[in-house]
């Protein structure tokens, strides 16, 4: 019998590969992230790691609920109603499947991110 082993998430994306935020949805600036995705479940529906971001604005389209906890930055979600929130190192907040809007990065922001996606 195997053992099931703990796993850590580290918040270093040093050795990680920069990529560009799809063109199509940046409404400002040039905004590069890294993704480091620590872990995905065997049914390929849950995912965790650390994500960042340089400036920029982006519109989103959730398909999947996504619990984040801002290690780093600033950033500001808009939904699509207009309704604007502020997020800033230590805030934990849970975007919720079919949520739209805007998301925008001020400086380099991080998060810690879980997402789970219906299957």
């Amino acid at each position: 019998m195997s053992s099931v082993k703990l796993l850590r998430v580290s918040a270093n994306t040093e050795s990680v590969a920069s990529s560009a935020i799809d063109q199509d949805r940046v409404l400002a600036g040039s905004p590069i992230q890294k993704v480091k995705n620590v872990f995905t479940n065997t049914k390929e529906n849950f995912f965790c790691g650390v994500w960042e971001s340089t400036t920029g604005k982006w519109n989103i389209s959730y398909t999947e609920d996504e619990f984040c906890y801002l290690i780093e930055g600033k950033a500001i979600l808009t939904d699509s109603e207009g309704h604007s929130e502020e997020i800033v190192p230590g805030v934990a907040f849970v975007i919720p499947a079919g949520y739209q809007g805007t998301w925008e990065t001020i400086g380099t922001a991080k998060k810690f991110y879980s997402m789970y996606e219906e299957g």
